[in-house]
């Protein structure tokens, strides 16, 4: 049964500017450690990679946010939720502590897809709930 659906857009530009402003702190607020080390590697290599890597994760993180209904706020957290990649290449959302205990208790299970152009990063989720 589908417990919720979220959606998200983001202007890559507005990503751009955070990280200009604030540097890698920004990145650090939004990113859990699997995917810190993933965005250095692109951005390492490409710092355009790097910055559309940390526009789909922000955006993915706000779909999964509003397919749950929480929005922002306790157990979701931005580090908590990672937007990791499977063998297959598939993005998947991984949980930890607290939100990954909160989803399990209500035996929710999501589904992300992500996607970026030259402006923008656009992520959807479907979150299933197992009866």
């Amino acid at each position: 049964m589908i417990y919720g659906i979220g959606t998200d857009i983001c202007d890559i530009r507005r990503i751009q500017a955070a990280l200009a402003r604030r540097g890698d702190r920004f990145a650090d607020k939004v990113l859990g450690p699997r995917e810190i080390d993933i965005w250095r590697a692109r951005g390492a290599r490409v710092a355009a990679r790097g910055v559309s890597y940390l526009a789909t994760r922000f955006s993915a993180k706000e779909a999964f946010a509003k397919a749950i209904g929480l929005g922002m706020r306790l157990p979701m957290t931005w580090r908590d939720c990672e937007i990791l990649n499977a063998p297959s290449g598939r993005p998947v959302i991984v949980l930890h502590g607290e939100l990954a205990a909160w989803c399990a208790a209500r035996g929710l299970r999501a589904h992300v897809s992500v996607t970026d152009e030259t402006d923008y990063a656009t992520a959807f989720v479907v979150v299933e709930q197992e009866t």
